[in-house]
C-alpha cells in the first residue's frame, strides 16, 4: 500500500527574474510525498508555468486523481504502468506528472537504498557544469548580477533577452565577465530577421549559443534562422513533447528539456534519446523550483551535453535541500543518500 500527500509550498526569489513575457517574485511549487508500508517517503514537486497552461491551482485540482492512479498501482517500481495510468487521467498538466514522477523515482531509488543515478546505472563523474541565469533588468543591474555570479564561482552564465539594447546588455555582461561561457536566452522576443542579425552581434561577443530566438508558434521562422545564424540554435518553446523532436530536428542544434514539461523523468529520457536518435546536442533545463524535484533533475546529468538546473540557485530559501552544486558544478557524486537526495531542511 501507498499513501499520498501534497502540499503548496510559497518560495519568495532571490531577487526579482524577469524574462521577455513577464516578472517572478514568487515561485508557487506544490510538493508530492508518496510512502510506502515500511515509512520510507518518495519527494517530487511541481514548479507549474502559466505559458504551458498551468499554475499552482490546476496542479492541485489534478492530483487527487493523479494519486489515485498511484495508490491503485500500488507498486513505486511499476513507473511504465504508473506512468500510462496518469496519461490516462490527464493527458496534459506535465509539471503535475512530473511532480508524481519524481516522487515515484525517488521512492523506488529509496527502496533499493541507491542513489537515483545508480538505479540508471550512470556516470557521477560525466556532468556539465550548471549555466547560473542572470535575468533582465536594468543594464547596470545586470552587470552588478553577472559581478556576483562571478564571484560565486559561475563561469557559465545564461543571459536573458528580448529588449531593445540587447547588444548593450551582452557586452556589459562580457566586460564583467570576460573568462565566462556566455549563452543567450530570447524567450521567443525577436523576429527571424531580427534574430539572423542578433547572431552576428552576439558572435563578437564570444556567444555560445542562443535560445528560442522566435516564437515556438513560427516553426518556419527558427528554421530561417537556423539556416542562417551565426551561432548555434537552442530550442526551448519549440520542444515541449516527445514528437516535437523530430519535428525541429531539422531546424535547431540543441534541444533544451525540462522535467516540467515532459512530465516527468521517464519522457525525459526518452526525448533524450530521441534526441540523440537525430544527432542533436541535448540541454536539461527547469524552472524555478525547489530541490525537490532539482535533485532528480541532477540525476539525469550524466546523460547531457548542458545543463540549466540553477532554479533553487535563484530562491531566497528552499524548504528542501538537494545535489550539492558549487559554483556551477552538479556535484552528482557527493550524493550520499538514497533517491535522488532532496530532503527537508
Amino acid at each position: 500500500m501507498l499513501s499520498t500527500e501534497f502540499e503548496r509550498v510559497s518560495l519568495p526569489l532571490a531577487d526579482a527574474f524577469t524574462i521577455s513575457r513577464g516578472t517572478q517574485e514568487v515561485a508557487e511549487n506544490v510538493v508530492v510525498r508518496i510512502t510506502d508500508d515500511s515509512g520510507t517517503t518518495g519527494v517530487g514537486a511541481a514548479a507549474p508555468a502559466a505559458h504551458y497552461g498551468e499554475t499552482a491551482d490546476t496542479v492541485e485540482a489534478v492530483l487527487p486523481d493523479l494519486l489515485a492512479v498511484v495508490g491503485s498501482v500500488g507498486d513505486p517500481h511499476a513507473i511504465d504502468r504508473t506512468e500510462r495510468g496518469l496519461r490516462g487521467v490527464v493527458n496534459d498538466n506535465p509539471a503535475a506528472r512530473a511532480a508524481v514522477d519524481v516522487a515515484l523515482h525517488d521512492l523506488a531509488a529509496k527502496r533499493l537504498d541507491v542513489p537515483l543515478y545508480r538505479k540508471w546505472g550512470l556516470d557521477p563523474e560525466r556532468v556539465p557544469k550548471t549555466s547560473f541565469t542572470i535575468g533582465l533588468d536594468t543594464t547596470d543591474r545586470m552587470r552588478e548580477k553577472t559581478r556576483a555570479a562571478v564571484d560565486g564561482g559561475y563561469d557559465i552564465l545564461k543571459v536573458k533577452l528580448g529588449t531593445d539594447r540587447d547588444e548593450e546588455i551582452v557586452a556589459a555582461v562580457r566586460e564583467e565577465a570576460p573568462e565566462a561561457r556566455i549563452r543567450v536566452d530570447a524567450n521567443e522576443a525577436w523576429t527571424p530577421r531580427e534574430a539572423v542579425r542578433m547572431t552576428e552581434r552576439l558572435d563578437a561577443h564570444g556567444v555560445e549559443f542562443v535560445e528560442q530566438p522566435v516564437p515556438a508558434s513560427d516553426p518556419e521562422g527558427l528554421k530561417f534562422v537556423y539556416e542562417r545564424s551565426s551561432l548555434p540554435i537552442a530550442a526551448d518553446e519549440s520542444c515541449v513533447t516527445l514528437p516535437d523532436v523530430p519535428a525541429i530536428a531539422d531546424r535547431t542544434d540543441i534541444v533544451n528539456l525540462k522535467l516540467m514539461k515532459t512530465g516527468g523523468l521517464a519522457e525525459a529520457k526518452r526525448m533524450i534519446h530521441a534526441a540523440r536518435a537525430h544527432g542533436l546536442d541535448v540541454m536539461l533545463g527547469c524552472m524555478i523550483e525547489t530541490n525537490a524535484s532539482i535533485a532528480a533533475a541532477c540525476h539525469l546529468a550524466p546523460l547531457l551535453d548542458y545543463a540549466d538546473l540553477d532554479g533553487a540557485l535563484l530562491l531566497a530559501d528552499d524548504v528542501y535541500a538537494g545535489v550539492p552544486i558549487e559554483g556551477g558544478e552538479i556535484r552528482l557524486a557527493d550524493v550520499d543518500r538514497a533517491g535522488t537526495g532532496a530532503r527537508r531542511t
